[in-house]
């Protein structure tokens, strides 16, 4: 469960009671079954662009989205409560509650088991305007049936019981404290809230920490009988399903949950928010003080609800002044060497909401001087008109995101949750069409409202005799927006696909070019033609890339930085006008590219991807950039628990030499080397390195295999590397236990680290056993055996598991279990992590463990495949490793013979606790409070 913080991760029952609350939801059942016989029914309502909307007579807003492209389908229930429902001592109720509908219901008392079983990638998140509860699945009658129930069920037959409220309020209160860790995320909760003077949009939606630890259960039963009623919630089914089938499915699960009688005596009246926030009257700051290392300068400024006809405006506005490297901000600001990095964003929310600018300042340079440019850019914007060029841009970069996000789904399934919660669904079409609509006088026009002085919060309040305020305008009809609203034509839907390996191998053809350049190319149909590609580079030696790690760290940060014939800008804006997203990443040993556009768009991005990775530009003006953005980037990590405990964590079990393409450096040495690198050796380390020494490219979607193969051929097929690929092989080091701790001041929440290296291969006879071991110890979705009983149990940490990993070419892996907690709750976390290890060891595993963690195991990885863009991945790794799906063939079989004795045999074997080492960063300073 996810908290939305700003920007943008229990006493016991009495037996009475217990036996109570089984009657009532033995009669509550008993009269749903009753009533869906005599409901109506579902009443179609509308329909946009392949999207159906249902009503059924007890007020519940079905809305339906088949795709059968995806072997997936998501089942998202919507209510619309969020934390500005909240009243007095309520604050963060409604997170709160998100977590307790977890804990089970009369017919499912485990849904973390029931989560983890049906293979499902679940979550629950809370907003200012709704919660939400969603779970993707592989797409079966069993696995649908079984999500529609459950939502169903907890609906209105959650426990939400005092003894779960006791255990979970720590769980929230350690959320809560992981969010208090990050400078940022506190200023803005500091500027929204000052923005706002009475509306509930001015408080954080993880709330209060009093209100969360003194909540009573009463005020909660409450809560969760008012809103989570079928009047007030919206079921949305993406993916894979018969529309007909699904729609009786939905009457038969949910037709029999009774409308509520809502009256001034049973308390559950659903009022409108009528505390509207009074016109900013003049400028306000607020000033944090904690630990770090970065400066940080935020404003906000009132602006009006996502329904209205402005916010279009605003959102290209936004992406005017806040994108990079064209925005007026970065102009401004990073270009100058005035701050490390900017941007800016804005609520889009059902009443009147915010924006905001931001900029992140390193300690040496002015603050002052930042913020005062980060206020006249901002209030300067009308002035300084927005070009129809700098609009036009914008536009192309939102409406790439919206078309992108129409061509899954998955995420547009997800995505009506936000639109739904600001009036209706259709305004997510709505919302696209108006910004296409969007010209420049707009975008000035909107500046010019609201981006003024007296509706600003980061300065003092000065007596003004003729105050200049900004009116935001009501919420509008949404209602009358939408009434006859058709929308785009319906988006070709792709192929139903098989992700079964097999079928992957019987349809993925892989070739080799002249100079060794691999090629795994599996075209499909899919949802709006989309594609996914991955491009390998594998180059050096051990010895060839010795002493040159940060220059070849740099290098894949630097390509899409600018090529000789195009800019920064004019590769994003032809990326932009090609609907592609393309991210590089890569280190001193391999570069990947990975794409994601559609079939007609496939061959010039990829030549534009050619020309990125053959021909950079490495200007001396982006290299300055990019050095002052990671120098920013290393020094916030420096006061941070989770990445030092990580960083100490991975050097003492790696402990490579210095120099050693491997090396893992310190923060300290990451500055020294990102201030001494140059643009030369930058260039160097291109010229000798990138080509192919040992390349592949993996295709997966719509697409003509023979056109692909033909531009990779002419890319790829005559590039090659002055330095031969060798690789560096990882030995297994067997490393003495250790305890350590760092001590991070002023930090909230501490990060727990403990694990060992161990011999083993992935190819190993032991591997599928310790794979699914590790998965019931630390995996699945709360209901692991550390979750149980650190998160569920004791409430201990929010965030907590393990992980495993096995080479595939070398004998070398790793065993990682990891926690998030309050730094006084150290020893009791550390010993509740022995407990559960050395449980694990002598006792072993159950055969319902076993069958349970299987079941979800092999679901989760068919999942995998179903995804165009990790399979597209997995594809590349294969050519890579000399391998096929046969090898997933062969590992899924031994995973499916396993037996409880051979897991445990197989953790006894490479889990010694001796020599577990343990490291913790936090302000334990505070442990004897």
């Amino acid at each position: 469960m996810i908290d939305c913080r700003f920007f943008q991760r229990r006493s016991a029952l009495t037996l009475s009671a217990i036996m109570t609350l089984a009657a009532g939801a033995a009669e509550t059942l008993g009269a749903q079954t009753a009533q869906r016989a005599a409901s109506g029914a579902p009443r179609k309502l509308a329909s946009v662009e392949g999207i159906s909307e249902y009503e059924l007579s007890n007020g519940l807003k079905v809305l339906l989205f088949p795709d059968p492209s995806k072997p997936t389908v998501t089942v998202n229930i919507t209510y619309f409560v969020g934390s500005r429902h909240e009243g007095y001592g309520e604050t963060g109720m409604a997170h709160l509650l998100e977590h307790l509908v977890f804990k089970g219901t009369p017919r499912h008392p485990n849904i973390p088991q029931e989560l983890t079983s049906h293979g499902a990638r679940p979550n629950g998140t809370t907003w200012f305007d709704r919660t939400n509860y969603f779970e993707t699945v592989p797409a079966t009658e069993v696995n649908l049936d079984w999500a529609l129930d459950l939502e169903a069920d907890r609906m209105v037959n959650s426990y939400i019981a005092k003894k779960d409220l006791v255990s979970e309020f720590s769980v929230v209160r350690n959320e809560f404290e992981s969010g208090e860790n990050d400078p940022f995320s506190v200023l803005l909760e500091r500027a929204v809230s000052t923005s706002y003077l009475w509306h509930n949009y001015g408080n954080s939606t993880i709330g209060a920490r009093a209100d969360i630890e003194n909540v009573p259960i009463e005020r909660l039963q409450a809560f969760y009988r008012r809103y989570y009623q079928p009047d007030n919630a919206m079921l949305v089914v993406a993916g894979k399903f018969d529309e007909a089938a699904t729609l009786r499915l939905i009457q038969r699960k949910f037709g029999g949950i009774p409308r509520p009688r809502r009256s001034l005596n049973a308390g559950n009246i659903l009022f409108p928010t009528y505390t509207a926030e009074p016109t900013q009257d003049g400028e306000r700051q607020v000033t944090l003080r904690r630990v770090g290392d970065v400066q940080v300068a935020e404003v906000v400024y009132h602006v009006p609800a996502g329904s209205h006809s402005d916010y279009a405006a605003v959102d290209v506005l936004t992406e005017v002044i806040g994108s990079s490297p064209s925005g007026r901000l970065y102009k401004a600001l990073v270009e100058t060497k005035k701050a490390a990095s900017t941007g800016a964003f804005s609520f889009q929310l059902r009443e009147p909401g915010v924006m905001i600018g931001f900029a992140n300042v390193r300690k040496e340079m002015s603050l002052d001087t930042a913020a005062s440019i980060l206020v006249r850019t901002l209030e300067g914007t009308a002035a300084a008109a927005p070009t129809s060029e700098e609009v036009d841009r914008a536009k192309v970069t939102l409406l790439k995101n919206i078309d992108l996000t129409l061509n899954s789904s998955e995420r547009v399934g997800l995505e009506l949750s936000e639109w739904a919660a600001g009036g209706d669904w259709r305004l997510l079409f709505l919302h696209r069409d108006r910004v296409r609509k969007v010209k420049a006088v707009d975008v000035r026009r909107v500046a010019a409202t609201y981006l003024k002085q007296a509706n600003r919060t980061l300065a003092l309040f000065i007596p003004t005799e003729k105050p200049d305020r900004a009116e935001i305008p009501a919420v509008s009809d949404v209602a009358a927006m939408v009434r006859d609203y058709k929308g785009d034509p319906v988006r070709s839907v792709g192929e139903a696909f098989d992700p079964s390996p097999t079928n992957i191998e019987t349809r993925t053809k892989r070739s080799t070019l002249g100079n060794g350049f691999e090629l795994a190319l599996l075209p499909k149909s899919t949802r709006g033609n989309t594609v996914f590609a991955v491009i390998d580079l594998r180059f050096g030696s051990e010895q060839s890339l010795t002493n040159k790690a940060t220059s070849g760290g740099i290098v894949p940060r630097m390509l899409m930085r600018g090529t000789t014939n195009r800019t920064r800008q004019q590769i994003k804006d032809e990326l932009d006008r090609l609907q592609a997203r393309v991210n590089l990443t890569g280190g001193p040993t391999s570069a990947r590219v990975s794409i994601e556009t559609t079939r007609p768009n496939l061959p010039p991005v990829l030549r534009l991807v050619g020309e990125v990775l053959k021909s950079p530009a490495f200007d001396a003006k982006e290299m300055e950039q990019l050095r002052e953005e990671l120098l920013a980037l290393a020094e916030e990590q420096k006061s941070e628990p989770t990445a030092l405990a990580q960083l100490t964590y991975q050097r003492t079990m790696n402990p490579w030499p210095k120099g050693h393409p491997s090396y893992i450096s310190t923060l300290d040495e990451d500055v020294v080397n990102t201030k001494a690198v140059s643009v030369d050796q930058v260039k160097k380390f291109h010229s000798d390195f990138y080509g192919v020494a040992r390349g592949m490219m993996a295709v997966v979607g719509d697409f003509n295999a023979t056109e692909v193969t033909a531009i990779a051929t002419e890319l790829f097929g005559s590039w090659k590397s002055t330095t031969p690929f060798e690789r560096i092989a990882v030995p297994y080091r067997d490393i003495a236990a250790t305890s350590q701790t760092i001590a991070t001041p002023d930090k909230e929440n501490a990060y727990f680290m403990a694990g060992l290296n161990i011999a083993l291969r992935d190819d190993d006879a032991d591997y599928p056993a310790v794979a699914l071991a590790n998965y019931i110890l630390g995996g699945g979705f709360l209901n692991s055996r550390l979750a149980t009983r650190i998160r569920q149990k004791e409430g201990i940490s929010y965030g907590v598991g393990s992980q495993l990993s096995a080479r595939p070419l070398d004998r070398s892996g790793q065993f990682t279990t990891f926690a998030i907690y309050a730094p006084q709750n150290a020893a009791k976390l550390e010993a509740a992590f022995k407990e559960e290890i050395a449980r694990m060891l002598k006792d072993g595993f159950t055969a319902t463990e076993l069958n349970e963690a299987r079941s979800g195991y092999l679901q989760q990885r068919l999942q995998s495949r179903a995804n165009d863009n990790s399979l597209a991945a997995a594809l590349a790794n294969q050519l890579y490793l000399k391998r096929t799906t046969a090898y997933d063939i062969e590992f899924e079989k031994r995973i499916a013979a396993l037996t409880p004795q051979q897991l445990v045999e197989a953790m006894r074997k490479h889990v010694d606790p001796s020599k577990i080492t343990i490291i913790k960063a936090g302000d334990f300073t505070k442990t004897g409070k």
